[in-house]
């Protein structure tokens, strides 16, 4: 009879192995070097998840539970005005990226380049995640259209697709060059000509 799954077994491989992700790569790594990371005998790494992609669907999914966690409450502070959310809220990805030196990268950036064209079970994960950061501002902007903040003419969905893609495009450009220019860049020439 087989032992039944020990959900402490299973936070310790979805914690170590996404920092292990995020360091080496999907492709840079094995179970084996997931599991050694878990401190858990490699065999069981499938007896909680079906595959490497199924398990890259969850650890994406507990990378962009922990930013809403986190950050998600400054897109919903109704004590600042709503483009100033949305500012704040990208301000504070961009100090996480500070706290690895812009050595990291995103997760969700990250897999998408690896992984988007060889699983499509991981590009739908990734396909969701993108529509729910998107929904969260889209839904900030609409407010901020509604107080007369932004010009009416704008489309907040729209708006909100093409922030997703500049920060994550800056957020590249900072892991390639180990440097913050890029997401200054974002923080004080995009937003701010975007969010008018």
């Amino acid at each position: 009879m087989p032992r039944p799954a020990n959900p402490e077994v299973r936070t310790r491989l979805l914690s170590a192995g996404r920092d292990v992700v995020l360091e080496r790569g999907f492709n840079g790594c094995g179970v084996q070097d997931i599991t050694a990371a878990a401190e858990v005998p490699k065999g069981s790494f499938y007896n909680y998840f079906d595959s490497k992609e199924s398990f890259a669907g969850e650890i994406l999914e507990g990378y962009w539970l922990s930013i809403e966690a986190r950050h998600g409450p400054l897109l919903y502070d109704a004590r600042a005005r709503p483009l100033a959310r949305v500012a704040k809220f990208f301000r504070a990805l961009s100090e996480d990226h500070r706290r690895h030196d812009f050595t990291l990268g995103c997760l969700i950036g990250n897999l998408s380049l690896e992984l988007s064209n060889g699983s499509a079970e991981t590009r739908q994960v990734l396909s969701a995640l993108l529509r729910r950061w998107e929904a969260a501002l889209g839904a900030c902007l609409r407010e901020a259209q509604e107080r007369g903040d932004l010009a009416a003419g704008e489309d907040p969905d729209m708006l909100a697709a093409i922030l997703v893609e500049a920060f994550e495009g800056a957020v590249m450009r900072g892991k390639v060059e180990q440097s913050g220019a890029a997401l200054a860049r974002f923080e004080t020439e995009v937003l701010p000509r975007l969010l008018r």
